[in-house]
C-alpha cells in the first residue's frame, strides 16, 4: 500500500476493527451446525488478511487483538474460555499469515496463507482448552477441526482477495 499519513492509516485500522468485531459477533450468533464444537467460519479473518496485506503483520495482531477483546466485552465471554481460545487462536494465526505474507508471498497465495492461518488458529485452540480444561483428551477433537479448517481458510482467502480486488480497482489507498 502507498504511504499514507499516520491519521489516514489509523482511520483505516479503526475502520477494520470495527468490521472485524462485527464479523465476529455475527459469527457468533450463528454456531454452525457441526459434529464438533468449536467450529466456525472465521470471517474475522478476512479482515485480519485484508489488513496483513494492506498495512502489515502488526497492524494485523493490533486488529486482532482489538476485535477479540472488544468482541468478546460485547458478547458477554470476556475472560472466559471462549475468550481465551478465541484471543490466542486468534493472535497466532494472525502472526502466522503475517510472518509468511511478509516473508514467502512468493511461495504461498493468499488461499494457502490463509488456509495455514485456520489450521494454526484451530491447533492453539485446541491446546489452549487442552491447558484450560486440563486434559489431553481434547486433542481428540482436533483431525475435525482441521478438517474443517480447510474449506473455511479457503473461503477466507478467497473472499479476501475478491475484496483486495475490488479495493485495487476503486483505488481506495
Amino acid at each position: 500500500m502507498k504511504k499514507v499519513s499516520d491519521t489516514r492509516k489509523m482511520v483505516y485500522l479503526g475502520l477494520m476493527v470495527g468490521m472485524a468485531m462485527g464479523l465476529h459477533i455475527f459469527e457468533s450468533m450463528f454456531p454452525i451446525p457441526a459434529p464438533f464444537p468449536g467450529a466456525k467460519l472465521g470471517l474475522a479473518n478476512i479482515v485480519t488478511l485484508f489488513v496483513v496485506v494492506n498495512f502489515g503483520p502488526k497492524e494485523a495482531v493490533v486488529v486482532t487483538v482489538l476485535r477479540t477483546v472488544l468482541g468478546s466485552l460485547m458478547t458477554g465471554t470476556f475472560f472466559n474460555i471462549p475468550f481465551f481460545l478465541s484471543f490466542s487462536g486468534g493472535v497466532t494465526s494472525s502472526l502466522m499469515m503475517g510472518v509468511t505474507y511478509k516473508v514467502l508471498r512468493d511461495s504461498f497465495s493468499l488461499v494457502g496463507i490463509s488456509i495455514l492461518g485456520a489450521l494454526t488458529h484451530n491447533v492453539v485452540q485446541v491446546a489452549v482448552a487442552a491447558y484450560l480444561v486440563s486434559t489431553a483428551g481434547i486433542f481428540v477433537y482436533l483431525p475435525y477441526l482441521l478438517l474443517f479448517a480447510l474449506p473455511t481458510g479457503f473461503f477466507v482467502g478467497i473472499v479476501t482477495r475478491q475484496m483486495l480486488r475490488y479495493y485495487r480497482i476503486i483505488g481506495a489507498h
